[in-house]
């Protein structure tokens, strides 16, 4: 394809509100630099991460859920350290999922990659870098919102199926967070309560549970019940209903927030706990009797092995998982795409489609 000097993009101001977002039709088309690729992008998708970014909710100074200020931001007081990695430079370009395809490499990059298909690995180490440094696509470096966007090449794999670019734009954060914290876990045949059941990572979580053999109880509201049972849920828990003690081999909590310290209460002797996020509220009260008296492992999982994202593009392409997409928005409408997420009514994925065609 012959490439335009400019493309168009949605582009994150600074930490605040919805008006933050910006549509612009100016912005210059990115180069791939030494070890990189551009890709076109077909398709990307919303995540909670785009929410707390844009508002700051990251920051130590923040103690409510994801929730309390998703509209309108902080006002400023989380600017210091709103991201994951601290304070985050402005303008940026949100969208930590991506599918899409090669259209120019970097120095050092085969050529013959131009026209691959490819998802781009959304959390990763720097080349180089020490061994704890974390780069979130959408965060420290420009994302999916536009139609161009570059990543080392390391980090955009070939991916060989059938599914939509809006279909496979659904997986890269969601099911990696969630195979992240069943990997740190070792996850297998045993009791699995999960929480959120019905978002992005809880479904993904869903599904990647099962296909390691766990039995799976998914806590969610009534309504949604039905679905997440046709994801391969066992079980299904109203998320207002009392835990069962004793009962779980493994907790994956993406909730926390007032009612966390049932959660240990939940988990049988030597159980394990894993966090991938708090939409509840980050602050919890934890009985540390429980955790010692009952030999208990708590687990916080964001960074992740390369083998995590390999591993789900494997799983894609052995047609082992399914991606689960609630509604599409275009590239102008990710401010709507936000507002419809925030509502919380529905289940999997909201997709924002950035090539059309035309």
């Amino acid at each position: 394809m012959t490439l335009p000097d400019t493309m168009k993009a949605v582009i994150l101001t600074g930490h605040g509100g919805l008006d933050k977002l910006k549509w612009r039709e100016d912005m210059p088309v990115p180069q791939p630099g030494a070890g990189e690729v551009l890709i076109c992008v077909g398709a990307s998708a919303v995540n909670n991460t785009d929410v707390n970014t844009r508002t700051g909710w990251y920051s130590k100074a923040v103690r409510g859920d994801t929730g309390s200020a998703a509209a309108e931001g902080y006002g400023g007081a989380s600017d210091a350290d709103g991201a994951w990695s601290g304070a985050l430079s402005f303008p940026r370009i949100q969208g930590a999922d991506c599918c899409g395809e090669i259209v120019a490499v970097g120095e050092g990059v085969d050529s013959a990659r131009v026209g691959e298909r490819v998802l781009v690995r959304p959390m990763h180490r720097p080349e180089g870098a020490d061994p704890n440094a974390l780069v979130t696509f959408g965060s420290e470096r420009d994302g999916a919102f536009a139609e161009f966007t570059t990543v080392n090449a390391g980090h955009a794999l070939r991916i060989d199926s059938a599914l939509s670019d809006i279909e496979l734009a659904s997986f890269p954060c969601a099911f990696s967070t969630a195979e992240g914290m069943i990997q740190r876990a070792a996850v297998g045949a045993e009791r699995v309560l999960i929480t959120g059941a019905s978002g992005g990572v809880g479904s993904a979580a869903v599904q990647l549970a099962k296909r390691r053999g766990a039995h799976v109880t998914a806590v969610t509201t009534p309504s949604k019940m039905d679905a997440v049972m046709a994801l391969g849920a066992d079980a299904t828990l109203d998320r207002n209903d009392a835990l069962p003690s004793d009962a779980f081999d493994v907790v994956l909590d993406l909730v926390g927030g007032p009612r966390w310290p049932e959660l240990p209460d939940a988990l049988a002797p030597r159980g394990r706990y894993v966090t991938s996020g708090a939409i509840a509220g980050p602050i919890v009260e934890l009985d540390l009797r429980t955790l010692y008296l009952k030999d208990l492992t708590l687990i916080g999982s964001t960074r992740q092995a390369p083998r995590v994202f390999t591993d789900l593009v494997s799983y894609i392409e052995a047609g082992e998982i399914q991606p689960v997409v609630a509604e599409t928005y275009s590239l102008r409408e990710v401010g709507a795409a936000q507002e419809a997420f925030l509502k919380k009514s529905h289940m999997g994925k909201i997709g924002i489609m950035i090539f059309d065609g035309q």
